[in-house]
């Protein structure tokens, strides 16, 4: 069971191409000036069951590029997504995740917590770090201040450290 805020079917601005985004409910984090400060209570929004969710996303399969989950902070709800997220791969589907904790920070914690490390390897792209509003800069893509990166997943992992994503190849 998930716990989320929304979904939009086709996003353009949550990662490259049209998206299927998914807002899961609950953030620690707290930004100031925060982009969805309606997902920040773990207890608002709704339940969800991962295999409707999947379902869902399937009947939407031809329209889309990708999944991504952003939020609220999706690493707070690590288990669930970490299967939900095998049903996105099954699809053909790739995956960005946003976070308001840094890469490193997660490497770590996924070394205590194997759903943090499912969830990461299912993962295409991360955008990671907190959203600093002193630092804030509308022309990033897909991010909202100079802070965050925007990383390739696998070769993060495969490196054990935060490598940029290059460009759109998917």
């Amino acid at each position: 069971m998930l716990r989320l805020a929304g979904m939009y079917t086709d996003s353009i601005v949550d990662g490259p191409g049209i998206r299927f985004s998914i807002y899961v409910q609950g953030c620690p984090h707290h930004c100031p000036g925060c982009h969805n400060p309606e997902t920040l209570d773990p207890q608002g929004g709704f339940e969800a069951e991962i295999e409707d969710l999947a379902a869902l996303i399937s009947s939407y399969r031809d329209g889309i590029d990708g999944v991504t989950i952003t939020g609220g902070e999706p690493f707070e709800q690590a288990l669930p997504l970490a299967e939900f997220t095998g049903k996105v791969l099954e699809e053909g589907l790739n995956l960005v995740l946003y976070s308001g904790y840094r890469f490193e920070d997660l490497l770590a914690k996924s070394c205590r917590d194997q759903a943090v490390r499912r969830l990461l390897e299912g993962g295409w792209l991360l955008v990671d770090g907190p959203y600093l509003h002193e630092q804030r800069d509308l022309s990033l893509p897909y991010r909202g201040s100079t802070n965050q990166r925007l990383l390739d997943l696998k070769a993060s992992l495969d490196r054990q450290e935060a490598v940029e994503w290059q460009g759109y190849g998917w």
